[in-house]
């Protein structure tokens, strides 16, 4: 745990116990150095989830700044905590004024009350369906917001031990293309098709950042999850299966699973 995560706790009295949140947090924070998030600026984060990125950005926005936070899930969604009890111990906590939780909220009609020095979308773009739908938020945000800070698990990895992260995230990208589920992997997308996405929706100048990831839990977690869906592609066409099949029998050779990195486009 960082400096920056002790001062936090110590502040904010979030995430006491919570040794995962805490690893979670310190990777949020290098996310956001690489935005550029300053004191005073108003944020729109789409996509917030339990508010991971949340806390991060309010804290960095001061007691002047704001931000509002987004998520088209309902409250009962998520684990262990679900969305709104994760929101109710931030909204209790000093940042609470700072925030504003909105969920069951549809980014794509979501109709903003004043304007956003920026927004963010930071690990949500792979429970999107389809990347026509990402492409429309993307061309809305244009209109709300000068800047665009997207982070995501970068595929592109550079050390053998996250081949296992890898391996896991596309079978799970695999299930969810035969069989209907709101898991956290409906699509798998890359730096390059991300800022094409972008340059579609009119943004013309890109910072790319990539941000270390190998200590944190979710290579795991995925492994996990990959694990326990596997023996569901006995009913996948036989190619998918062929395919499965190989990337399992990979993922079972790797001896050591750390976290994919994260990359970051900040766009304009």
């Amino acid at each position: 745990m960082n400096k920056q995560v002790q001062q936090f706790i110590k502040k904010y009295k979030l995430f006491e116990d919570d040794l995962d949140q805490q690893t979670q947090l310190q990777h949020r924070y290098e996310l956001a150095k690489t935005f550029g998030v300053r004191q005073g600026m108003r944020l729109l984060e789409v996509g917030c989830g339990q508010g991971d990125t949340t806390v991060v950005l309010a804290d960095l926005v001061g007691e002047e700044g704001s931000v509002v936070a987004i998520d088209i899930a309902n409250g009962s969604y998520g684990a262990p905590l679900t969305l709104a009890q994760a929101h109710t111990k931030i909204l209790s906590s000093p940042l609470g004024s700072r925030i504003t939780f909105r969920l069951e909220t549809d980014f794509a009609t979501f109709k903003p009350v004043g304007t956003f020095d920026a927004i963010i979308f930071s690990h949500c773009s792979w429970y999107f369906h389809d990347q026509k739908q990402l492409g429309n938020y993307f061309a809305k945000a244009k209109k709300l917001a000068p800047i665009l800070f997207f982070a995501e698990w970068d595929m592109n990895y550079t050390k053998e031990s996250q081949r296992g992260h890898f391996l896991a995230v596309s079978l799970i990208a695999l299930h969810s293309q035969f069989v209907e589920n709101d898991g956290n992997i409906q699509q798998v997308l890359d730096r390059t098709q991300i800022e094409l996405l972008l340059k579609n929706a009119h943004y013309t100048n890109f910072e790319h950042h990539t941000v270390d990831a190998t200590y944190l839990q979710d290579g795991k977690w995925e492994k996990s999850y990959a694990d326990y869906i596997y023996p569901l592609f006995q009913s996948a066409p036989p190619l998918i299966q062929s395919l499965s099949a190989t990337y399992y029998n990979m993922l079972l050779s790797s001896t050591t699973i750390k976290s994919l990195n994260s990359f970051v486009i900040v766009a304009r």
